[in-house]
């Protein structure tokens, strides 16, 4: 754990704990603040694709689930392949400036996906082209943010900012929907994009920051991999992402399933569903690092993620039965997905070396976004493969490929502590 002693800047001003459990500076708690309100506007067109899936490109341009989910996770291949070198740079230069770059280039992919896609490969072009944007605003902006706090206020503030991104991605679900049904589909494009602006507003009001001088090369990774306590981390986020955007890229469309085969039945709408799964990520992953805390980060992380399968196949096994015996274990999946996030990030952010932080965190969302790309697709493809999303037996299949993906966590950080001690 860092020093609990470490000082901010001497000009600042002392403010009241309680972001990381040391005295913080108010400087500290205004960059808290901006980088959480610029997160939610970054967040506005991430889940857009997904929310309008099962209601409008799917039918309108005649998807199958396999491609459904290649059009939804072209946006997390998009960041992928871009985050390694965006990233890595904020070792080299203030992370601010390319958060100001990848917020204009995020906005304009969205943009364009309202103006002219039509199918599915101009639309994952577009989306790639958001989600390469994204890339220069998500994990730089956390860079931003842990270069503007002292050591010692990191956990808690790193899980506020990763917590805020469920915030996000229910606010996300909630306008796009509402936008889609009441002005069209590409509407819900066209109003989105606005968001990312909210991120270039915040940037004004980041002091600059320079980095140490960095030496070797810009995409050298072999200090990063060296970091076994870190990589375990790194892996095990990676599990988590594949779970998480397996089931928020089909959560509308598995409930869209429950609510027409039980229509005679008062039931929650999907829109609804999607944005309390979403906003039940905040609070989850805030305690899950409480947890993570109190009880030891790897042995908290790995019941979750054990948790999470189970309710998985609770899930699939239990498709086709009443809504009302579902709906809770809906929530409770709600529950378990997003709370290892903030104590992995975390985790990972502690374990790097600080002179490779960047790079860790180019590894970290490089490896997670991989697998966010990865488990839209697969959850497409089982579906597809089982008899499509209108058969409970394909949704039995879906939530069993979700639980095997998150399975892969807690072997990720046994090999991590078979050599190092436990944080």
């Amino acid at each position: 754990m860092p020093n609990n002693k470490a000082k901010a800047a001497p000009a600042a001003v002392n403010a009241s704990s309680g972001v990381g459990g040391h005295e913080i500076t108010l400087e500290g708690r205004s960059v808290i603040i901006a980088m959480c309100v610029g997160q939610l506007g970054s967040l506005l067109p991430h889940v857009v694709v997904p929310s309008i899936l099962a209601g409008f490109l799917i039918p309108e341009w005649h998807l199958t689930g396999a491609q459904a989910g290649l059009l939804a996770g072209s946006g997390a291949a998009g960041y992928m392949l871009t985050v390694p070198v965006l990233a890595t740079l904020t070792d080299r230069i203030d992370a601010r400036k390319v958060l100001i770059a990848g917020s204009a280039v995020s906005s304009l992919g969205t943009l364009l996906f309202g103006l002219f896609a039509s199918g599915l490969w101009s639309g994952a072009l577009f989306n790639a082209i958001a989600g390469m944007g994204f890339a220069g605003a998500y994990m730089p902006g956390l860079k931003a943010l842990t270069d503007r706090l002292a050591p010692g206020d990191s956990s808690r503030a790193i899980t506020l900012y990763t917590s805020s991104f469920s915030f996000g991605v229910g606010l996300s679900f909630l306008v796009s929907q509402l936008v889609a049904e009441g002005w069209g589909w590409r509407c819900a494009f066209f109003v989105t994009a606005a968001g990312p602006l909210v991120m270039l507003t915040a940037c004004w009001l980041l002091r600059p920051v320079e980095p140490k001088p960095a030496t070797g090369r810009l995409l050298d990774f072999a200090p990063v991999f060296r970091n076994r306590q870190a990589m375990g981390f790194v892996l095990g986020y990676g599990a988590h992402c594949f779970e998480l955007y397996g089931i928020r890229t089909w959560i509308v469309a598995f409930w869209s399933f429950v609510s027409m085969r039980h229509s005679d039945a008062p039931l929650l709408k999907p829109i609804v569903v999607s944005v309390v799964f979403s906003l039940l990520a905040m609070p989850a992953s805030i305690l899950g690092n409480e947890f993570a805390l109190r009880f030891g980060r790897h042995r908290a992380i790995t019941a979750v993620m054990l948790c999470s399968a189970a309710v998985a196949l609770l899930i699939g096994v239990f498709a086709d039965r009443s809504p009302w015996l579902l709906l809770p274990l809906i929530l409770a999946y709600a529950i378990t997905v997003p709370a290892d996030s903030g104590a992995l990030t975390s985790g990972m952010s502690m374990a790097a070396d600080p002179n490779f932080r960047g790079a860790t965190m180019a590894m970290h969302s490089t490896v997670g976004f991989s697998l966010s790309a990865l488990g839209a697709w697969a959850v497409g493809v089982a579906l597809d493969a089982t008899g499509g999303p209108l058969n409970a037996s394909a949704w039995m299949a879906a939530f069993a490929v979700l639980a095997a993906g998150i399975l892969l966590g807690p072997l990720a950080l046994y090999w991590s502590r078979s050599q190092v001690p436990q944080p």
